[in-house]
Formats: C-alpha cells, structure tokens, sequence
C-alpha cells in the first residue's frame, strides 16, 4: 500500500517518477512492502532573500514499521557529541582534545591509542570523521561512551525524533547491562593534565515502542555461526525512523529554519565541521587517511553513485549524507546539491532484500538490488530537479567551501 502526505496523491511527483521509469522500478515497485521500501523526498524553493521553504513528499512511509537503522543512527549521536562539549564548556576541552577511555564493567574495552590520528590519540573529532568519511562502527562506539545512551534518548526526544531510540552500540558483543552501561572518559591536555572526566553511566530505562516487524525471517546465524531456525527478534535494536532521519537533516542543514529552542546546540565551527566530513570522499581527506583500493570516493554514497567504485564523479555535484546498511536494510540521508545547475534537494530512503530471509549470513542482495535502487532513485530526482521551475534560484555562496 502507498501512502501520501504533505501534498495530493495526484501531485506527488514520486508517484509520477517511479511510475515514467518502468525499466528502473517496476519489478521492484510492483511490492514495495516486499522490499520495505520508504522513500521522502523535500523540494526546497528560495524566495528572493534566499529563503528555503520546503515541500515534502513521501511513499510508502510508515512510523510503524520497523526496519534496522544500521549506521544512520551514528550522525545524531556525532552531532549529540558536539553539542556536549559545547555544554560542558571548559576551556581545552574540545573535540581535538586527546582523551582515553577506561573499562569499568565487565564488556568494556580501554581506548589510549588512536592510529589513524596524526597525533597517535583518540579525540571527538576523529571518530566524528570516521564515522561521516567511511562509517567506523568503533568510533560509534566511543561516542555512544561519550554522550551516554540515558542522554541520547533524551536528546532524541526533546527534538522531537519520538520515532526513534538508541539501545546499544554497533557489531559489538553486548549484554543487555553493558548496553546500559557507557565507559569514563578522560579528556586531557599536552602535558598529560586532566581536564575533564566523565564518569561512568548505567542508563535505568527500557524506552518502550509499539511498533510492528520487529520479528523477521526464518532464521538466523549465531555468534558461532550456528543456524538457530526461528525468526530474529529485533525489539532490543536501534529504532531511527525514516521520519525522523528525513527531519534530522532538515534540522542540521537549515537551521534558520526551526525555533531557536529546537536547533542543534552547535556553533558555526560545529555545523562547517559536519558539512566538511558529511560531504568529503574518503580518498579526499588527509587526517585520517582512507586510500584505494579498500576505500573509493562513492563508498558511502547511496543516493545518485549507488556505492559504485567505477562511477564518474560530477565535480558540480556534491552530496551530504549517512548512509547505513545492515541485515538486508539499505539506507541513505543526502542533500544533494549541484553548484553550477542550482539544483538542491533532500531525499531519504530505505529498501530491504533478504530473499533467503536468513540474518546474519551475509547474504543480502545489496549490490543486485538495493544499491541499484538507491542510485537509480537519486539519479531520476536529481534530473526531475534540473527541470523543475524555480521562480528564484537558490544562492550557493554559503556552500562553495565545500565545492
């Protein structure tokens, strides 16, 4: 079943691009609640100050049904780590500050040592790098250490994200208590000098949501590789909504835009810093590295290059994004912008292909269907776009640092 909002049924452009584009979408779209897939898409039109104003359409899209966020969950967790170093404002603490993390349960591991770093140390800013440039599950993890899950979920919902909820961190072997539980950190300076110490943490509450899918499949591989044939109970994962990833990038990208009292907590720094890593290649950045052939320009690029290592790179096009991928579930969050044809948009969408309905065996149809979708999906909007009638085109000034 397709479900509309924001505008007519008539008018809702999805609608009429799917439906133009048989050769794309139809075998695919004849049962899209097969493949699960939810797609939002914002126009956004200036007005002659350069005002956005935003109509937003959507398909298929339905709070109620779970799917697996994978590693979308990571980019309000990052920008949550920003805003808690702005709240703890001490003088030295920032995200460049080194830090280490102690173990105080029994799952937790200690952090002193950060390779990839220039200085050799861990430090909020380059796990927020990892996180945007190639999606590190690890520097999630530290994160989730940092900002702690009891402050997380009230973040989400003071927000307004009521759809969504973190529980646990990412490919790491947690128990039910060590989910709970977050490590101390210590931020410290050159000369060894603790500046700051959070403690450790155990978050008390359950965050109780009704939703349905949450039992999937036939079965699924242990922790030993074992098939267990029942289906996967995915209650105790992480919930992010479609809704609220869509909302979350108008939020970050267009501030200006929402009440003050329901703006990120960012300064000017904050939002350059997460426009910068959010929109680089990973084989464009110096500190860290990431270099081929392990890493291409498309690796975290759904939307429009569907991950493909041999796609040409449009130098006018740059698109800021999270990306996700887990259990069959392929998910991107991207405004896309072209800086010599004017053309903005925002579009989130999620498709799911399991078709041996088996988790945990790594075998997914990402490269034969679901990244196909997404970049055909990008591909067709973005050249919608370029059509659509603008009465003012929008001013790019703003972006062009990070053309």
């Amino acid at each position: 079943m397709i479900k509309f909002s924001s505008k007519a049924q008539e008018n809702n452009p999805l609608k009429y691009i799917l439906e133009n584009n048989p050769n794309l979408f139809k075998e695919i779209l004849n049962d899209p609640n097969k493949k699960e897939i939810q797609i939002i898409y914002t126009q956004i039109d200036r007005d002659i100050r350069n005002k956005p104003h935003f109509i937003t359409y959507k398909y298929n899209v339905n709070n109620k049904h779970y799917f697996y966020p994978a590693s979308t969950i990571k980019l309000p967790v990052a920008i949550f780590a920003l805003e808690k170093l702005n709240q703890i404002n001490l003088n030295g603490v920032d995200k460049n500050t080194s830090l280490r993390i102690m173990s105080n349960f029994n799952e937790g591991t200690e952090v002193s040592e950060d390779t990839s770093a220039l200085n050799g140390k861990p430090s909020i800013a380059n796990y927020i790098k990892k996180i945007l440039l190639v999606s590190d599950n690890d520097a999630f993890n530290r994160l989730y250490d940092f900002v702690d899950r009891t402050l997380i979920n009230k973040k989400l919902k003071y927000y307004g994200f009521k759809n969504s909820k973190v529980m646990n961190r990412l490919s790491a072997s947690d128990t039910d208590e060590s989910t709970r539980s977050t490590n101390p950190i210590e931020f410290y300076n050159d000369e060894g000098k603790i500046l700051y110490k959070k403690q450790f943490s155990y978050d008390r509450f359950n965050y109780p949501m009704k939703l349905d899918n949450l039992i999937q499949g036939v079965g699924y591989l242990d922790q030993n590789g074992e098939l267990i044939a029942k289906p996967m109970d995915f209650s105790g994962k992480n919930v992010f909504q479609l809704s609220d990833q869509h909302e979350l990038m108008k939020r970050l990208f267009f501030p200006e835009h929402f009440p003050s009292k329901k703006r990120f907590f960012l300064n000017p720094e904050d939002y350059d810093f997460l426009y910068t890593y959010m929109s680089k290649y990973p084989t464009e950045n110096q500190n860290p590295t990431f270099n081929s052939p392990n890493y291409y320009p498309t690796y975290c690029k759904f939307l429009f290059y569907g991950g493909d290592k041999n796609a040409y790179i449009n130098p006018n096009i740059r698109i800021f994004n999270k990306v996700g991928d887990a259990y069959g579930y392929t998910i991107d969050n991207a405004y896309i912008i072209n800086y010599q044809n004017k053309v903005e948009f925002i579009l989130s969408a999620v498709i799911q292909s399991n078709n041996n309905n088996i988790y945990n065996d790594d075998q997914y149809e990402y490269d034969e269907i679901c990244l196909p979708f997404l970049k055909n999906l990008g591909q067709k909007i973005y050249e919608y776009e370029t059509n659509r009638f603008k009465k003012y085109l929008p001013n790019f000034d703003k972006m062009l640092k990070y053309k």
